[in-house]
């Protein structure tokens, strides 16, 4: 058993046990908006642990592996990262509830299919680097596409409180427990709009670095192939959003619709075909 999936394996028993625990105290009424300290140290372990499965994977002596499902184990690990750094400026530590519980399936999903595809030339340092800020800029993009569609949630629930649907129990009871126990959507609409700039800058890294590697390999600049074509969409649909936002005050319902859509193209980009490749047509 390689190291990968053993630190992954031990990543997604580790957020499983954490999401237990607060699911638990969801369950039984408890208020989220805060979470004590050994759980707070337990998630950094998690963290921990999640990277060095991601390192032991993906970075192999002088080679690269990539696969769908490390790449989805990228993102939520991304998104662990944000919240941290995030949570200790301001108190969000409702997104537990649903990061612990994503962290345990990507973690387990890139245990459960270790199969990963060999990248060509990866010993070049710069096409590894240019692959890795790949990676961290997609998987940032994920995090900004999952965060958007919570906001969503969120703003449905502040409309349309439960107190209007009369007395809900069940499921339906959990789910409005679940976004209450949420952050102020002030406070993620700031956390939204700080990972999109991010998720920006490494994408106009990846066009720029990625221009530069094709013009050294084929004298092209820019390819024209799905994954250009498709990137270069995502990074003008971040950047048309970014320019609205500071010039119009974009928010709300528009900042949903160019998120989704610049997460969409990045999916057609890579993170779909591969998946469509190994998963489905068994080519990997």
């Amino acid at each position: 058993m390689s190291p990968g999936i053993v630190f992954h394996s031990l990543a997604a028993l580790s957020y499983a046990i954490l999401a237990l625990v607060l699911w638990r105290a969801l369950a039984s009424g408890q208020p989220l908006q805060h979470v004590n300290r050994l759980v707070r140290t337990g998630v950094l372990v998690a963290i921990a642990l999640h990277g060095v499965a991601l390192q032991q994977s993906i970075v192999q002596e002088h080679h690269l592996h990539l696969s769908w499902s490390l790449a989805l184990s990228a993102a939520v690990w991304l998104g662990m990262i944000v919240f941290w750094l995030e949570s200790l400026i301001i108190r969000i530590d409702g997104l537990l509830l649903l990061l612990l519980p994503a962290g345990a399936i990507a973690s387990f999903l890139a245990a459960a299919f270790p199969s990963a595809q060999l990248i060509a030339r990866a010993s070049d340092t710069a096409l590894r680097v240019h692959l890795l800020i790949a990676l961290s800029a997609y998987g940032l993009i994920t995090v900004a596409a999952f965060q958007s569609v919570l906001m969503a949630a969120l703003d449905r629930h502040l409309r349309f409180p439960r107190e209007l649907a009369g007395n809900p129990t069940g499921f339906a009871a959990i789910v409005g427990r679940l976004l209450d126990a949420q952050p102020p959507l002030m406070a993620q609409e700031q956390l939204l709009f700080r990972v999109i700039w991010v998720a920006f800058g490494a994408l106009t890294l990846v066009v720029i670095s990625g221009s530069l590697i094709s013009y050294t390999v084929s004298g092209q600049w820019l390819p024209f192939d799905h994954k250009t074509v498709f990137t270069v969409l995502s990074w003008v649909t971040f950047g048309a959003l970014l320019l609205g936002r500071r010039l119009r005050g974009w928010r709300g319902r528009i900042a949903l619709r160019y998120t989704l859509t610049g997460f969409a193209f990045i999916v057609l980009a890579y993170t779909g075909s591969r998946f469509v490749i190994e998963v489905i047509l068994q080519r990997a």
